[in-house]
């Protein structure tokens, strides 16, 4: 296949372009709550020493990991080193490695433990003093939800949240931010008791991605592509967000969760949001996020009895992937053997206003199917037939611009040429870019940009307190139902398969169908 080329840069400037420095992050002290689990060893602190590797971590900087395990200051470190040399890219810069690993200190305690953080509090001061850091301090809960607020309490009664000129504290929370509409809303009333909204900055992992950060860029950066970006050309929009993996150890958790709690109001809606937004009027912060709130208010939250046409969902029986048998939903560990909980989801969303009138967005996200893969797809719509009447060619294909986000990030795009031969006939072409063939590679776990811009506090690529909002508003009727109508034929569907049958007719019934994922 031919790949994109572009005439704005020739291969010495994008080497250039990638030599530019960005500004290293402001001096800080991170604290990471929750600093011996699973997401600090694999993401967190490879994502720092990458930062590290790229010198854009702060001189002036120190780590503070807070949690329950019983460990030494030394002990800590040595942990972390294990981390960095198991999950950090070959090979380790073990100068690099040792300079932050003499700026990591350890806090043993509960988070529920009032005097925990006046010894946080202590630490932090004399830390500031040693590391020559300006009281600039980012709380990071990487954390059980229901630790969210408590935590968030605490810091607030030690007058660890309170800012100053020239001093800021945030606090970055993973998610789950609420598992409905409700808690969602309870959850923000009770942070933003202690905090203003610039201070918190609520994750989404997915948005730390090349591609989906290239959304904007692409959109908005290039002529040929933004006139034709309304209900006029485009068909239909189709996000697919599969994994190939079943929950793992995740059970506990997923069995009270769900594929629509737990990928949609956040991760879907998202990509969403940048696909459907207006241009904003700069990328600033706000001015991206109030055109992606208009987006999110935009999407009608479905009536029950649009529920039951617009929304599938379905659980995974056992089934083969990739060669090897893999057992069913109900099979997995810490997952009840009767459980409800669906592994997969399929919507159907309308977007009310004036570009997107009459164009349906088609989401789709499961586990245990065929292969990872998560992506965008535009339908174009037909050309009209008129000029190809008297000529061999009975059927004229739909173009498609493809945003694959993961696991091989780039955009392809199909197109109709002619065959060779003496008579007209019609074959589509394929384009394609990838970004590790036209600017290379670096080492990622999709965290780096996203505690970069926290540094140095950039909300862009974090939802603000409205755009959680929105998101549940869209997805709770939709729960509603799903709680009052338990499924009657769960499982529904083979692992190794791209979900239920209904997941099909979904858009049969329209006349289309999804994108074939090769």
């Amino acid at each position: 296949m031919p790949a994109l080329q572009t005439d704005q840069y020739d291969v010495s400037e994008v080497a250039e372009l990638r030599e530019e420095r960005t500004r290293p992050a402001d001096s800080c002290i991170m604290v990471i709550f929750g600093a011996a689990g699973d997401l600090t060893t694999r993401k967190l602190i490879p994502a720092l020493y990458n930062l590290g590797k790229s010198d854009v971590l702060p001189k002036e900087f120190a780590i503070v990991g807070f949690a329950l395990d019983e460990l030494t200051q030394q002990q800590f470190r040595d942990k972390v080193r294990d981390d960095i040399e198991q999950f950090a890219p070959k090979p380790i810069d073990h100068t690099l490695c040792d300079w932050l690993l003499e700026r990591l200190y350890y806090v043993r305690g509960d988070f529920r433990d009032d005097a925990k953080y006046d010894d946080l509090k202590n630490l932090l001061a004399e830390l500031d003093e040693r590391h020559h850091t300006p009281g600039n301090y980012l709380y990071y809960l990487a954390v059980a939800s229901n630790f969210f607020a408590e935590i968030v309490k605490h810091l607030g009664r030690k007058q660890l949240t309170s800012e100053e000129p020239g001093r800021w504290r945030r606090v970055v929370i993973e998610k789950p931010f609420g598992s409905d509409l409700e808690s969602a809303k309870a959850l923000n009333r009770e942070i933003q008791e202690v905090l203003s909204e610039k201070q918190i900055y609520r994750i989404d992992h997915y948005l730390g991605k090349e591609t989906v950060q290239n959304i904007l860029v692409f959109r908005f950066s290039n002529g040929i592509f933004e006139p034709i970006w309304n209900r006029r050309y485009i068909d239909h929009v189709e996000v697919t967000v599969a994994e190939s993996l079943g929950v793992e150890s995740r059970g506990g958790y997923y069995d009270n969760a769900g594929a629509l709690r737990d990928m949609v109001p956040n991760h879907i809606l998202q990509l969403v949001s940048l696909t459907a937004m207006e241009p904003p009027i700069s990328f600033g912060a706000d001015a991206v996020r109030d055109e992606q709130a208009k987006i999110l208010h935009a999407i009608q939250p479905p009536t029950p009895e649009e529920v039951l046409t617009r929304a599938v969902r379905g659980q995974y029986d056992e089934g083969v992937i990739d060669g090897k048998h893999v057992p069913a939903y109900r099979a997995e560990p810490f997952v009840n053997p009767n459980s409800n909980t669906e592994t997969f989801v399929a919507l159907k969303l309308a977007i009310d206003n004036w570009r997107w009138a009459d164009v349906p967005f088609y989401i789709r996200t499961g586990k245990r199917l065929p292969k990872r893969v998560t992506e965008i797809t535009i339908q174009f719509r037909r050309a009209p037939f008129v000029l190809f009447r008297d000529t061999p060619v009975n059927k004229l294909g739909h173009n498609l611009l493809v945003m694959h986000i993961q696991p091989d990030e780039g955009i392809s795009l199909r197109f109709g040429a002619k065959i060779p031969g003496p008579t007209v006939r019609v074959g589509p072409v394929n384009m394609d870019f990838k970004y590790v063939d036209y600017f290379g590679s670096e080492p990622s776990t999709g965290y780096e940009r996203l505690l970069y811009d926290c540094m140095v506090g950039d909300a862009t690529l974090f939802q603000r307190a409205d755009m959680v909002e929105a998101g549940w508003s869209i997805v709770t009727p939709v729960l509603d139902v799903w709680r009052a109508l338990p499924p009657r034929n769960f499982p529904n569907y083979r692992a190794g398969t791209w979900g239920p049958r209904e997941a099909d007719e979904l858009m049969k019934r329209d006349g289309r169908h999804w994108r074939e994922i090769e």
